[in-house]
């Protein structure tokens, strides 16, 4: 648990709104790591202005994509998902959504600059617990995936031991046809998995379980792997303009 100073008058938000980027690679059967935290807000509104942008932030424009579709106060009609504000399709069908998932402040970090968070000496982010359920009963291909934010720490010690607990928290261990635990964090060689995955269990529902522990600087690393494909031979041409 972090150890914040809270006697000055900073206000300790009770919610906190984490912006997310996902990737759903139609011809990638079952993969269930392309969830890349970009930003916390303390703040809804902040949190949706942020989203809106990010694809552009991270390189991207509208004509990268065969389908483009921003949400705004006024749009009617959504199709993508109440926490969805951005969902693109790329040419080679990637889906790439910016959502926006809430979870409580539980480290109780208080609010510093631009509605985002102070962080305490010796953190210079934040450390994002993320549960991805696939149920490959129901759906071999694995695109009918769920990955939600289920709490971020200041620390990766502190992020680590909660990813360990909190598969626990929601079941009895008999429900799991197959529970498997990284005991090395640092060390993922011979893990099937993921580097950032740390508990992967299948239950006797078929449902498959994959909590990680992942930082903003990590996601941007990874997000250009997806940004290459999406670019690249199998993407649509972007348009050359005379300020590019």
């Amino acid at each position: 648990m972090a150890e914040i100073d809270t006697s000055s008058s900073k206000e300790v938000p009770e919610q906190l709104y984490h912006t997310i980027l996902h990737y759903i690679d139609a011809y990638t059967s079952g993969a269930p790591f392309a969830v890349c935290p970009l930003a916390t807000h303390t703040d809804l509104s902040s949190a949706k202005e942020y989203a809106r942008t990010a694809l552009h932030d991270l390189g991207y424009q509208a004509d990268d994509f065969v389908s483009f579709e921003v949400r705004t106060a006024a749009t009617e009609n959504w199709q993508h998902g109440d926490g969805t504000i951005v969902w693109a399709k790329a040419a080679n069908s990637t889906e790439v959504m910016v959502d926006i998932d809430t979870t409580s402040n539980d480290e109780k970090l208080p609010e510093g600059l631009n509605h985002q968070l102070q962080l305490p000496n010796g953190s210079n982010h934040l450390h994002y617990v993320v549960q991805t359920t696939i149920n490959l009963v129901k759906d071999r291909s694995g695109v009918a995936q769920q990955s939600e934010v289920e709490g971020v720490y200041a620390y990766r010690s502190d992020a680590i031991l909660a990813a360990k607990r909190q598969l626990s928290e929601l079941f009895d261990n008999n429900d799991f046809a197959q529970y498997e635990e990284r005991s090395e964090p640092g060390d993922y060689e011979g893990w099937p998995y993921g580097e950032d995955v740390i508990v992967h269990a299948i239950a006797e529902t078929g449902d498959n379980y994959y909590i990680a522990v992942k930082t903003v600087p990590g996601a941007h690393q990874r997000h250009k792997t997806h940004r290459t494909k999406i670019l690249g031979n199998h993407g649509h041409k972007r348009h050359t303009t005379a300020t590019e």
